[in-house]
């Protein structure tokens, strides 16, 4: 039960980290609490990655980053990391369903899908609530949706979606949109696109699922019924960093501190990927973070030996 290298979270980030260990020959540890490629499996097509210039579906980019991590070594567990604690000479990693021991931590445990916060939103979520387009696209084949947000995700998921449905409306709290040119481009050129600007959703309304839900113009503050047969939100991500809190440092939004080392504020802890501080949110730039925090855990651990002697 004892590591070199604890990896926490298995998306991008975290299997490059534990690709990289593990072919550095140290005992690597990675612990995901769902599926491997984390929001990445969730992706119908990912096409900003290099080396696919046709695109490739994030379930299979995330199954081959995990066989590959696998075949240098890497040990995977699907547990749920609850806290974190240090001692002199290494870290202990509680899950609910035991605790491991390793001489450094790799924080890669990503983000999750923000939440609206309104009435009705939790009850029926799984009726016609959603935040994964290609888990519950295919349910709205030939219905009308509306979509909330304006950055790249709301771009691409609707994008997804108008493969089923006839119509979709996208809810923007501001006048334009703020994803790439090349996604805004191909939403206006959908006929199936529309767009209500400067206007946020108040409730979610329904028997036993969506049937209308409720909108406001922040401009005029006028509210009105929108009738729908679903709503798909994509309004940005929370660190997954609960479990981190008053481990590490976080910042005012709590993602994980870190310097140019991508060392946290505990020596011997590092981070990578969408949970920490300044990151870019894409998959690409995961992998990168997730390579260099690996090779300076590597470092790291290195220097513990070396010191022992």
């Amino acid at each position: 039960m004892s590591f070199d290298v604890l990896i926490i979270g298995g998306g991008g980030a975290g299997l490059t980290a534990a690709l990289y260990a593990s072919r550095a020959n140290l005992k690597t540890l990675l612990l995901e609490k769902l599926t491997p490629g984390g929001q990445i499996a969730l992706t119908d097509i990912v096409e900003n990655y290099p080396g696919f210039p046709e695109g490739v579906t994030g379930t299979d980019i995330s199954m081959r980053m995990e066989e590959q991590a696998k075949k240098y070594g890497t040990e995977i567990q699907y547990e749920e990391v609850l806290a974190l604690k240090k001692s002199s000479t290494s870290f202990q990693i509680k899950t609910a369903q035991t605790t491991y021991e390793s001489k450094s931590v790799l924080i890669a445990s990503g983000a999750s899908f923000r939440m609206l916060g309104v009435p009705g939103e939790k009850e029926l979520t799984g009726r016609g609530v959603s935040y994964c387009a290609t888990c519950d696209g295919a349910f709205f084949k030939n219905k009308e949706i509306a979509v909330v947000g304006g950055g790249d995700s709301a771009m691409q998921e609707g994008l997804f979606l108008t493969r089923f449905v006839t119509k979709l409306s996208v809810i923007h709290r501001r006048d334009q949109l703020r994803a790439s040119a090349i996604l805004q481009d191909r939403a206006k050129q959908n006929p199936k696109f529309s767009f209500i600007w400067d206007t946020v959703v108040t409730r979610i309304e329904g028997n036993k699922k969506v049937e209308n839900i409720k909108i406001k113009n922040l401009k005029t503050g006028q509210e009105s019924d929108f009738k729908t047969d679903g709503i798909f939100v994509f309004i940005g991500h929370d660190p997954a960093t609960k479990y981190l809190q008053g481990f590490v440092d976080l910042d005012e939004k709590g993602y994980v501190k870190t310097n140019e080392k991508l060392e946290t504020s505990v020596p011997g802890v590092f981070a990578a990927g969408e949970v920490r501080a300044g990151a870019v949110k894409q998959l690409v730039s995961a992998c990168g973070e997730g390579c260099e925090a690996a090779l300076n855990a590597q470092a790291y651990v290195e220097d513990l030996e070396l010191a022992k002697k």
